[in-house]
């Protein structure tokens, strides 16, 4: 497969089965894993941004495994937390969408990741066990020990490095020494892995405040906007390095994982994807648009609309990162943050994610649905409800608004078990999300759909909470 300069993957074979020959060779099939998340199993231990206390959204989080059954491929294998909604399923069968094996856990908890639910389950265990026998191996959003502790248990590969590469590889520490190594532009900034280099970078950083400028204060394996502090003033520095040593001296260590960098103007939030071979060869997978709110991701444009020379700068530094990525023992699916300044240049890394990303989960979808000429949007629609939803009542709501064929326009909708995730907590009213591939014609009809999809919502949600 190769990349068009707008972002949309071409050609054959599909990008799943390329991946499959990436990290495991021709033969055999594959068990996906969607344990979302996983940052919180490499930050363990680990001395990063005083911790917040959230305890929001771990359900719907941990359901986004559902993502995993539209990024399988014919004959292999997902791994689910609960049956997908029938009339789901026979959504994505009308459209065409070749669906795996799905292998759901007897007793799912929300608050588990499905690594959990599958480590807990006797059924699976033995499942997993005949599949490899058979030459399957675990293909993870991320390894962590769960995850190894699973593949040891069934007895099952995983189609990844080990969870201790994964863990070193995935901190924002190694995504910008790794970028500075390379030779890659970067906002000013300073890794710390020492209570004393975080002071050292503080007193650094002072100067820009003093100057009226921002800093960021990033945690190593902080994610979706998580485990990151934006500071305008030399007090606030100072509150947050105290907080640090003093989490660091509780632990018994000095040493954390932090990076400080200047807050520096974009234009645009970008993420581009590139795949590294277990022989070290790197392939540029696609480069998209990230919607961002407040640094928490929200969706994705596509194709990114980059000149020629923007996209160089971003498979340069796919290249240069490959090589060092490989030379560091990781292999497998690679995600960066990117970003283009208000001048039109190019910040290669803003940070490497070396697991799944979500552009990831939609890429068979843009190959088979995304006609040459249309544009997608990946996005996400709040809801709030008082009682479960089903796919048939979404799909009366919506109406033509959904995909009911390739080449068409309209929302494809992506995963639905995140929509009703926290409908079981006991709650009078529960938070859930949609998420689904819009697509159009063009960018502007693409904005109109995506209002008109909003306003159905909205409308819908009222007509729930309605008694």
């Amino acid at each position: 497969m190769t990349q068009t300069p707008a972002g949309k993957p071409s050609e054959s074979p599909p990008f799943v089965e390329r991946l499959r020959q990436a990290v495991a060779g021709p033969a055999g099939g594959f068990v996906f894993l969607g344990n979302f998340e996983v940052e919180e199993h490499w930050a363990v231990g680990k001395t990063g941004l005083p911790k917040i206390a959230v305890g929001k959204g771990r359900a719907v989080v941990n359901r986004m495994e559902e993502f995993a059954l539209l990024l399988a491929g014919e004959g292999d294998c997902v791994l689910l937390k609960a049956e997908p909604d029938a009339a789901y399923l026979a959504y994505l069968e009308h459209l065409g969408v070749p669906l795996p094996e799905r292998l759901v856990v007897a007793d799912q908890d929300p608050e588990r990741v499905v690594t959990e639910d599958a480590l807990a389950d006797q059924g699976v265990l033995d499942r997993l066990r005949e599949l490899a026998a058979s030459g399957y191996r675990i293909l993870p959003h991320g390894v962590s020990v769960l995850e190894e502790e699973l593949a040891a248990r069934s007895g099952m590969p995983l189609a990844a490095p080990s969870a201790e590469v994964c863990e070193r590889v995935n901190s924002k520490v190694y995504s910008r020494l790794a970028a500075e190594a390379a030779g890659l532009r970067q906002a000013r900034g300073w890794a710390c892995s020492t209570v004393e280099e975080f002071r050292a970078a503080a007193e650094q950083a002072a100067p820009l405040l003093r100057e009226g400028r921002k800093v960021v204060v990033k945690d190593a394996y902080g994610v979706s906007g998580k485990g990151m502090a934006v500071v305008e003033s030399e007090s606030r520095l100072a509150l947050i390095t105290r907080k640090v040593a003093s989490a660091a001296a509780k632990a018994g260590t000095d040493r954390v994982a932090l990076v400080v960098e200047e807050w520096v103007a974009k234009e645009t939030d970008l993420n581009y994807q590139f795949t590294v071979s277990r022989d070290g060869s790197v392939h540029f997978d696609f480069v998209k648009e990230a919607i961002t709110e407040q640094g928490v991701h929200k969706g994705h444009r596509m194709p990114a609309r980059l000149t020629p020379d923007q996209v160089a700068v971003l498979r340069d530094a796919a290249r240069l990162l490959g090589r060092r990525l490989h030379e560091d023992g990781y292999w497998g699916v690679v995600g960066v943050d990117a970003m283009v300044d208000p001048d039109g240049g190019v910040y290669p890394v803003v940070e490497i994610n070396a697991r799944n990303n979500m552009s990831t989960y939609q890429v068979g979808l843009q190959e088979r649905y995304l006609a040459d000429g249309q544009v997608a949007l990946a996005r996400q629609y709040p809801l709030g409800l008082r009682r479960p939803l089903s796919f048939e009542a979404l799909d009366d709501a919506l109406g033509p608004l959904l995909l009911r064929a390739p080449g068409e326009t309209g929302l494809l909708v992506n995963n639905f078990a995140t929509v009703n995730a926290e409908a079981d907590g006991g709650k009078p009213r529960f938070e859930g999300r949609l998420y689904g591939l819009l697509i159009a014609d063009s960018a502007e009809k693409a904005d109109v759909l995506d209002a008109e999809i909003t306003d159905r919502l909205a409308t819908l949600t009222t007509e729930d909470t309605d008694d």
